[in-house]
């Protein structure tokens, strides 16, 4: 008898499992979900993990959602790319930066390719040199691979905004639905995406005003109303709001049907001066309780930048007192995404602390500097007590912080019992997907199938959505997990049967 070749017998198996993913599973799935437990056991077992059969395994199970996801950091350097021509900009050659004076771009099309300092986007496809020089500065490609003379990751990691934000803000329909496909087609359900800058204003005697040495509390209140009343009388600061506002909505066109929903979240800027950054609360704060689309705000950027570092406990009193004039409001706070040596000791001893304690935050983002902090077991108490979940960014977390395996702190908020969810950060720039940083968690950690599943179920459970929308999801999840299982059973049963 001759033996089938296994490379025969395996695609007999894939595409067992591909035509059994399409088929209804029966209304009592417990053998698949059982099979699928020790197959991902399987997967797990032993010192190195099957990485390759993870992914797989992955790609293919459905994902509640991806909750901390920031729509420039997610569109892929290529993408951008493609926008050059559409908005008459180039990039100069010897920057990478973009220049946005069509006059400029006008003049350079005018010259012979060899000739043009400028480039469109044609110009740098068909040069490999500047394709990849540009795609190594717009993001981490080849950074691993010691492609080029490296800057720190830290550094590499947040200087790439600055080549692709002129880009970021164009387009931006047609980026959410490239996004809403590539979810789709890894069975990604939910896309919460930290969208557009909050509108802001300047006032610089409050700046100067709030940052006096021994300032009260009751005297930064008085500040604080000061410049909320001022705010609220400004025309072109509520039309700014409108305007941002509107722009999320048209951006929003086509996204949502029956399979997928994609909701913002507006976002603060923590190395603003403070007035920008109290406007910038009040703006985003405005916008969430306006439309319906704007689901939350959080606080973003380097948090071990200086203005940042000195001024968190005062964005934090910020948050505290908007949070009395916008009680529904939904907070997702970069808090804590700071690793031993990135600050002194002192400044890792009480982000996460004061963002759930002062600022109210319903879901902390990162929480990476856990095992610093001078309170972490009253914070992980009041986050399992609460129910606020942590959000977990393995790929961002090792290659910006070097923080990974038993160093990071998903260690302490499993053994703990705190509510955590598996998310992307910024997967245009790190180049991965929802699917790779289920497929570290499981190699790194080696979690049950019943706890990967929970992480799921928990993107929804955690979404800033409405319970009707959360119902509608569960029960789609739901669905989707006994197709899922039920061709996982079958894969075993074929196999067992070869």
């Amino acid at each position: 008898m001759t033996e089938t070749p296994r490379s025969l017998r395996f695609a007999a198996l894939t595409l067992a499992l591909a035509a059994a993913c399409v088929q209804a599973a029966p209304p009592s799935g417990k053998a698949n979900e059982a099979a699928t437990a020790r197959h991902l056991a399987s997967l797990v077992t032993g010192s190195e993990p099957r990485s390759a059969e993870l992914t797989m395994f992955f790609s293919r199970m459905p994902k509640g959602g991806d909750l901390h996801h920031h729509y420039s950091g997610a569109i892929y350097a290529e993408q951008y790319l493609s926008w050059l021509d559409k908005q008459n900009y180039c990039v100069d050659k010897g920057s990478y930066k973009i220049v946005t004076d069509p006059k400029v771009n006008a003049d350079q099309r005018a010259l012979q390719p060899a000739q043009r300092t400028c480039l469109g986007t044609d110009d740098v496809m068909n040069d490999d040199a500047t394709y990849r020089e540009l795609l190594q500065r717009w993001s981490s490609k080849d950074f691993d691979n010691h492609g080029a003379i490296q800057p720190p990751p830290d550094r590499q990691f947040f200087s790439t905004f600055g080549y692709f934000n002129d880009l970021a803000a164009t387009n931006t329909n047609t980026g959410l639905l490239t996004l809403k496909q590539r979810a789709i087609e890894e069975n990604v359900s939910y896309i919460e995406t930290i969208f557009e800058l909050a509108p802001f204003a300047i006032d610089q005697a409050f700046d100067k005003a709030v940052l006096q040495p021994g300032l009260s509390d009751a005297a930064l209140a008085e500040l604080l109303r000061g410049w909320r009343a001022a705010l609220q009388a400004n025309a072109t600061f509520n039309k700014g709001v409108a305007a941002y506002s509107a722009s999320a909505s048209a951006a929003h066109a086509g996204v949502d049907d029956a399979r997928f929903i994609l909701r913002f979240q507006g976002y603060v800027l923590r190395f603003f001066t403070p007035s920008m950054v109290f406007a910038q609360m009040v703006s985003g704060l405005q916008a969430s309780a306006s439309n319906p689309l704007i689901v939350g705000l959080n606080i973003v950027g380097q948090e071990s930048n200086h203005i940042a570092m000195r001024d968190y406990a005062l964005h934090m009193k910020m948050f505290q007192f908007l949070k009395k004039e916008f009680p529904n409001a939904k907070l997702a706070l970069h808090a804590g995404e700071l690793a031993l040596g990135d600050v002194p000791p002192e400044g890792l001893r009480s982000h996460i602390d004061q963002a759930l304690h002062v600022a109210g935050a319903q879901r902390i983002g990162h929480g990476l500097d856990l095992a610093h902090e001078s309170n972490a077991y009253g914070i992980m108490k009041t986050m399992r007590e609460r129910d606020v979940p942590v959000e977990i960014n393995l790929t961002s977390n090792s290659f910006i912080s070097g923080v990974r395996g038993q160093d990071h702190p998903l260690t302490l908020y499993r053994r703990y019992g705190v509510p955590y969810v598996i998310s992307t950060d910024d997967a245009g720039v790190t180049r991965h997907t929802l699917a790779q940083e289920y497929t570290l968690f499981a190699s790194r950690y080696k979690p049950s199938y019943a706890e990967v599943k929970k992480v799921s179920y928990n993107a929804v459970r955690y979404a800033f959505l409405p319970e009707a929308d959360k119902t509608r999801l569960k029960r789609q999840l739901d669905e989707r997990f006994a197709a899922f299982e039920a061709g996982i059973a079958a894969l075993m049963r074929t196999a067992r049967a070869n």
